[in-house]
């Protein structure tokens, strides 16, 4: 399981200081938790299977396949990935997720965009993540590389 906790809430955070990771690093595929991967390509497009919502979009449960694009920047706080989705070709939900409370705050996006970190591991392999829930929670949404 990649999805972790941390204690540092995201309204807070400083970034992780990596600046030296290359777009032919970046490029491939990535993946999480119940089928998540996305793909990053070299041109700039990304393939998405079963993303789930950054922030408070987590806890109503949809998770977002398509196409759409990114990019890399670098900001003072380290690298960041801007990732949008362009075109919904298929929703799904989290296994064991209830649909409960207002449709209308439930309703899935059909375009959307997520804020990637860039990071590194102890073992210096790359991995990207975004922060869901609760600001002051500090949960991270981490995705890797499949493992051969």
């Amino acid at each position: 399981m990649a999805v972790t906790s941390g204690c540092t809430p995201y309204g807070l955070y400083s970034g992780t200081g990596v600046h030296d990771a290359t777009v032919a690093q970046i490029t491939g595929t990535w993946q999480c938790v119940e089928g998540t991967r996305v793909t990053l390509r070299r041109d700039g497009t990304a393939l998405f299977a079963k993303l789930d919502g950054a922030g408070f979009d987590f806890m109503d449960g949809w998770r977002l396949s398509g196409t759409g694009t990114w990019r890399v920047t670098d900001t003072d706080d380290g690298q960041e990935i801007d990732l949008a989705l362009t075109l919904r070709t298929g929703l799904d939900y989290r296994a064991h997720h209830e649909h409960e409370g207002d449709e209308l705050a439930q309703t899935p996006p059909t375009i959307y965009a997520w804020d990637l970190y860039v990071d590194r591991d102890d073992d210096k392999d790359l991995r990207l993540f975004f922060f869901y829930g609760d600001p002051d929670g500090g949960n991270r949404y981490v995705l890797s590389r499949p493992q051969p």
